[in-house]
């Protein structure tokens, strides 16, 4: 919500304030345009006949008024139109609300980066996924959690073959599934 929701507030704030300065002039000017209604000379102690007063026609209510295509419609549609585009306001409570989220957050962010990463050396054993390959991530967690720390990324790897004993059995022929390859963690980076 912060800049796009800063962005849209500024231009309705500019838009309101060019429609008041336009209402304002269009104001000034149509005050200096109309005729003013001329009072009475003053009476300087003479008094004239009462004149007779023409008798009024009944006033009726003005007929419903049409809308008006002009400058002052107009600019009081674009001023409608720039208040509904601003976003609802937020009460007190719900900023604080919206505030202390955003620290905690940050807080929480810092607090990561604010714990140093050590790396550690050993060595751990990758077990085998069920795939078939090696997974390191878990060999380097295990690396880290016998230090202390809670997890870890594997830095370095190293493999070595792992055979049974048949292979040490003088004339006996070595077999496919005699030996297999294990991979190793040797140094992880651990938090």
């Amino acid at each position: 919500m912060g800049a796009r929701s800063d962005n849209l507030i500024a231009r309705a704030c500019a838009h309101a304030a060019t429609a008041f300065a336009a209402m304002s002039m269009l104001l000034i000017a149509a005050s200096a345009a109309w005729p003013q209604a001329a009072s009475p000379p003053p009476s300087l102690g003479i008094q004239e006949p009462a004149q007779q007063a023409a008798p009024s026609p009944p006033t009726s209510p003005p007929p419903a008024r049409e809308e008006n295509p002009g400058l002052i419609n107009e600019i009081g549609k674009m001023f409608e139109k720039s208040l509904s585009i601003l976003p609802a306001l937020k009460s007190p409570q719900q900023t604080i609300d919206d505030l202390n989220a955003r620290a905690k957050d940050a807080s929480d962010s810092l607090s990561r980066l604010a714990r140093p990463a050590s790396m550690v050396s050993g060595r751990m054993i990758c077990p085998v996924s069920a795939n078939g390959s090696p997974d390191c991530k878990s060999g380097a967690d295990k690396l880290c959690q016998s230090k202390g720390y809670k997890e870890g990324k594997s830095l370095n790897t190293d493999s070595a073959e792992t055979c049974s004993a048949k292979v040490l059995i003088p004339g006996r022929a070595r077999k496919p599934d005699d030996c297999r390859t294990d991979n190793y963690v040797t140094g992880a980076l651990c938090q």
